[in-house]
């Protein structure tokens, strides 16, 4: 696992209506300067409208079925594997995705049997805490948010049948954005951009601090706490829930009392479904049935919510990822979490052990470190 990597394999991702792809031809074209290899399963890149003759183009090979990317010493994806995909893990594969594992325990267990290594976006954290890789899907799903919300709350949809910006005479939406981070922060400003009134709560000052300069007089900023949550949800049209915590479950910020006590027709957006929800009444849809009701209230909770735009996803991805892919790559997992910190922090299984201390502690399991796990 100390030896760089010679093969990169690029799978088509499988999840219900996932478009996204993992690599661009132009990272593509980074990885073949360096003399590494890429396998690109056929049409992997459709949904995001990348074609296979662009990827040739850039140098990779394609190749007609899944097995024949999985097989390579590394494959980048963008979800975690499905269960139809864990007979690909195995000891000598290194797999670098959004893994979520807290919240999808089968996964962490499938991984762990295949002795595979595996390396999540989302936990590979900088010395400032911020998480590089989760940022500009974070950005796209905080307006994807708003721009979902909007939409069902048009009647046809279910919803209230109010406009966000209202009309002149009439006041506009009242949007309610739990969490000030990156989903949260671009979610208040579409929201404030499409003349809503827009309240965000959050337990750091300083972040708020921060969003009042950027968002002067547009968006109003709350210290959260349940009592600050009870009244304002009272008057809400739409409540975009994007609270974060690094590698483990999202926190419940909206009990199911909080929901009942909602307008009927009014609309709930959990953009942290995908690490459990942070909205006691949160399940995980799909694109293809996105919403149901609870309470009266309408519920969108889709698990890849930047998979609706997967051509202006995918290249906001490889932008962030492939300086890390090229690390692991040229230098082996195990050398390039020596190097850096951001990629250790990153590493969530190897060798069959729970490499990420969050990870471990929502599992319930043992901790191995990384440098441990990797010897």
């Amino acid at each position: 696992m100390a030896s760089s990597i010679k093969t990169i394999g690029v799978p088509k991702e499988i999840k219900t209506l996932e478009g996204r792809v993992s690599l661009t031809p132009d990272g593509v074209r980074e990885f073949e300067r360096l003399g590494i290899e890429v396998f690109v399963e056929k049409s992997a890149g459709e949904g995001a409208s990348i074609s296979d003759a662009e990827y040739v183009a850039a140098g990779a090979t394609i190749v007609p079925t899944a097995a024949d990317a999985w097989s390579q010493q590394m494959v980048v994806k963008v979800k975690e594997p499905k269960a139809e995909e864990f007979g690909f893990l195995r000891p000598d594969l290194t797999l670098f995705t959004y893994l979520h594992l807290s919240a999808y325990p089968a996964v962490a267990a499938a991984l762990q049997k295949s002795k595979t290594t595996a390396i999540a976006y989302e936990t590979v954290q900088l010395a400032d805490g911020s998480l590089p890789l989760l940022a500009p899907m974070s950005e796209i799903a905080g307006r994807l948010a708003t721009q979902a919300g909007a939409h069902f709350l048009e009647r046809p949809q279910g919803g209230r049948g109010v406009l966000m910006g209202g009309a002149p005479g009439v006041r506009p939406a009242k949007v309610v954005v739990v969490g000030a981070g990156n989903v949260g922060y671009n979610a208040a400003w579409i929201a404030a951009g499409m003349q809503a009134e827009v309240i965000i709560l959050d337990k750091n000052l300083d972040r708020l601090r921060y969003i009042e300069q950027i968002c002067i007089g547009r968006t109003t900023t709350l210290a959260s706490n349940r009592g600050a949550i009870e009244r304002v949800l009272a008057d809400a049209d739409l409540l975009i829930g994007a609270v974060l915590v690094a590698g483990a479950r999202a926190p419940i910020v909206v009990s199911e009392d909080m929901v009942r006590s909602m307008k009927r027709g009014s609309v709930i957006v959990d953009v942290a479904v995908d690490q459990g929800g942070c909205i006691a009444t949160t399940r995980e849809t799909t694109h293809t049935k996105p919403v149901y009701e609870t309470h009266g209230v309408i519920h969108y909770a889709v698990g890849n919510m930047p998979g609706a735009v997967p051509n202006t996803s995918t290249y906001a991805l490889t932008n962030a990822t492939l300086p890390y892919q090229l690390q692991v790559a040229t230098r082996g997992v195990r050398d390039a979490a020596a190097h850096s910190e951001a990629i250790r922090l990153g590493v969530n299984t190897a060798n069959g052990h729970i490499t990420s201390e969050p990870v471990a502690r929502e599992l319930s399991t043992d901790f191995v470190s990384p440098e441990d796990a990797l010897r």
